[in-house]
């Protein structure tokens, strides 16, 4: 009886939103298919350099609905936060970003990734839903170390993680297959406060 008493007590809420004055980050829904899928067609060149190789289907409605599907699947088990990244001044979609690799027990740690459609990007969007999401993840999810990783030629990215109070940690040697080929990384960490989480 405890044991299923704390499994109910520890499961994350049906959905999440963080949210400020000018954005807001949530979890996708079938809705969303029509921006979404718009966005990432007309930023396909743009994207296509810093991720995986993209499936013929990957554009279709069937596509998206099993991607919302795992979200939810992954979201309800602990594993990943997908979230998908508005304006709310126009409830335009611009992007979105994840934690992802959420591991408990003595690691308490997870990985963001993000995407940003191109016609949106260079105008602060991720920088601000970056520094919505770790203040989440430290109080919220209660974690103790974020890490991302990105490709040396992408400065953008670097940029932005050295602004967001990230840390250079080290080399990741053929980390990632992105753009069909397996890519050099470079990995950054930000630590939470003294204050924060403790080993659970």
């Amino acid at each position: 009886m405890a044991r299923s008493m704390f499994r109910f007590l520890s499961r994350p809420p049906e959905t999440v939103t963080i949210a400020d004055a000018d954005h807001l980050l949530r979890l996708p829904v079938q809705g969303d298919f029509r921006a979404w899928t718009r966005l990432r067609a007309e930023s396909r060149a743009f994207l296509e350099p810093w991720e995986p190789v993209w499936r013929a289907e990957d554009l279709t409605e069937s596509a998206f609905r099993d991607r919302v599907a795992r979200s939810e699947q992954e979201f309800s088990a602990g594993q990943a936060v997908p979230l998908l990244l508005f304006s709310r001044h126009d409830n335009a979609l611009l992007g979105g970003i994840t934690i992802g690799h959420i591991r408990r027990g003595a690691a308490l740690s997870c990985m963001i990734g993000y995407w940003m459609g191109e016609r949106y990007a260079g105008k602060g969007h991720m920088s601000a839903a970056v520094g919505l999401v770790v203040p989440y993840i430290f109080s919220v999810l209660q974690l103790h170390r974020i890490e991302a990783a990105c490709i040396p030629e992408n400065e953008r990215s670097v940029r932005l993680l050295e602004k967001a109070g990230f840390e250079q940690e080290g080399y990741l040697r053929k980390y990632l297959k992105i753009n069909g080929q397996w890519r050099d990384h470079i990995l950054f960490s930000r630590i939470a406060p003294p204050d924060g989480p403790t080993e659970v």
